[in-house]
């Protein structure tokens, strides 16, 4: 979907990009909506250091929680108290004990190594980390792929950036067009200019959500969030699924013209709107009460909980799915009115044809979504990245295809604006022959018809004088 999305890109449930190597997991469906994530390396790192402090904080319940009990456990005087050490959590542990746990998570993240590390306790206090915490969790100290992965993201801003920006523009030059000519207003035109709309939303949204999460270039800024960051999500994601409802509009429309003969298109209409503009409402509704009274955490930019998450995802999945099935149909319709209707054309016109409608509906319908709308989520990173800068290579220009396609190559559209063009020429042609004309006709400019006025008023007024006298 385009939801790698988020403009951005698509975080794992921890809120972290996929890193290589390791089989971190990815939300399905990169769009806009399915994916929010950082969008460049400080934000990457800002991301890990969440973590990081999530486990702190972990670390600090448990072992609030065990000095309640220190009486029973009877480590007062002997023993080893539980301690954090900047990367894992140690619980606390009678005198001679060895203690196992996981490799601190952060650097599982980054290296998708699952392995264990150990301590003592001993005489006095606990023994250095065996093995080594490099050695055992597989981190590199001199390993420049995280420095690849950030460069790799910064990339990808820039290249949803140009995108993005290039369909507002057009989008917004195309809509403009569309609501100036009064020949052009119709139900067609109506709910593409919706769908038109509802890109330009989502293209500001992309925008002033980098602006307010990730505009701080400092790590130093990590946990600081403008105030009303979490109204900055909510627009955000009502955006993307707004667009995705417009997306499904327009097969539905045109499924409608070729199945049905005869219709209220007002009253379709009206159910379009519904369905555009009112049922994201609902939908984001319901998902940001669960986040207020279930996962307020932070800007509300990292989905860790699944089950709240589907709230937005299942619906935007079904309607790319929809819109898939209405497209396969809508192509079963045209092959069979191609091949009734062209009765005296060669089988590779009727072919032509239907391979440029194909074409012509492949944006308008959204349907490359599908191509990873079920996509696995523990797929290598190499598979992400490639799925990643396709999405949002196609999703960020979406809406300049569609703006040319359906506005600035449209026979009507172009019609009306050279019309309108010989319109203004033919009125400043005439205009200017009637200022030439009536130059002429008075025999010079005004300046001179202003001076043969006065020689006559000075001539009559001294004849009166004469005739006076």
């Amino acid at each position: 979907m385009d939801m790698a999305l988020d403009a951005g890109l698509p975080l794992n449930n921890t809120g972290l990009p996929p890193l290589p190597p390791g089989d971190t997991p990815v939300p399905s469906t990169a769009t806009e909506t399915l994916a929010i994530g950082p969008t460049g390396g400080v934000q990457l790192l800002c991301d890990l250091l969440r973590v990081l402090k999530r486990q702190e904080e972990l670390c600090a319940d448990v072992l609030a929680a065990e000095k309640q009990n220190v009486s029973e456990l009877g480590w007062e005087q002997q023993g080893c108290k539980g301690t954090w050490d900047n990367l894992s959590c140690w619980p606390s542990t009678a005198l001679g004990n060895t203690v196992t746990i996981n490799c601190p998570e952060i650097l599982q993240i980054i290296t998708g190594n699952k392995g264990f590390i150990n301590r003592n306790c001993t005489e006095d206090g606990w023994s250095v980390t065996f093995p080594p915490v490099d050695t055992a969790c597989g981190y590199d100290v001199n390993n420049t792929e995280f420095e690849d992965v950030k460069t790799y993201y910064t990339h990808l801003k820039t290249l949803y950036s140009v995108g993005y920006g290039t369909s507002l523009t057009s989008l917004t030059l195309a809509l403009v067009l569309l609501a100036s000519f009064r020949r052009l207003r119709c139900t067609r035109n109506y709910i593409h200019m919706h769908l038109f709309a509802s890109f330009i939303l989502r293209a500001m949204s992309i925008f002033v959500k980098d602006a307010v999460l990730f505009s701080k270039e400092d790590v130093h800024h990590c946990n600081v969030y403008l105030s009303g960051c979490n109204y900055v999500m909510v627009f955000f994601q009502y955006c993307i699924m707004a667009n995705y409802s417009w997306l499904l509009v327009e097969g539905l429309y045109l499924h409608t013209l070729l199945v049905i003969s005869f219709f209220s298109e007002w009253k379709y209409f009206c159910w379009y709107i519904a369905l555009g503009w009112g049922s994201p409402l609902v939908f984001i509704i319901a998902w940001s009460v669960c986040r207020h009274l279930y996962e307020n955490v932070g800007c509300w930019d990292i989905n860790s909980n699944a089950s709240i998450w589907w709230i937005i995802r299942g619906p935007v999945i079904l309607s790319i799915f929809i819109n898939f099935i209405l497209f396969v149909r809508i192509i079963r319709i045209l092959m069979k009115k191609l091949r009734t209707s062209d009765v005296w054309g060669s089988d590779f016109g009727q072919y032509k044809r239907l391979a440029r409608s194909t074409l012509l509906l492949i944006p308008l319908f959204g349907v490359h979504y599908i191509i990873f709308a079920f996509f696995p989520e523990d797929v290598s990173t190499g598979t992400v990245e490639i799925r990643l800068s396709f999405e949002l290579a196609l999703g960020s220009f979406q809406g300049f295809v569609v703006a040319v396609l359906y506005c600035f190559l449209n026979g009507e559209v172009q019609f009306e604006i050279s019309r309108k063009w010989r319109r203004w020429h033919l009125r400043k042609y005439f205009w200017l022959r009637q200022q030439k004309n009536s130059t002429v006709s008075n025999g010079g400019t005004v300046l001179t018809q202003v001076s043969r006025s006065s020689h006559r008023d000075q001539r009559k007024l001294s004849t009166q004088r004469s005739s006076l006298i």
